[in-house]
């Protein structure tokens, strides 16, 4: 096994650990996302509050997708 077939397994294994980390904890995951687009906004005084709004729209979309499929595997 080569070099970069060892690190595409473990950036596997990584990612996985990631996934079944947000799936356990997928409502806290989604509040963090709430935070730090909240900070953002403030930061940039509501300037971009719609992009910031579809952008923490989608992550917490696919934050529930994972929550939903590590569920229904548990």
């Amino acid at each position: 096994m080569g070099l970069f077939d060892d690190i595409k397994g473990k950036a596997g294994d990584l990612a996985g650990k990631a996934k079944d980390a947000v799936a356990d904890h997928d409502e806290q995951v989604a509040d963090a996302i709430d935070k730090a687009g909240d900070f953002v906004d403030d930061k940039t005084k509501g300037k971009h509050r719609d992009k910031i709004d579809k952008a923490t729209g989608k992550a917490k979309d696919v934050v529930a997708d994972i929550g939903r499929s590590g569920r229904s595997k548990g």
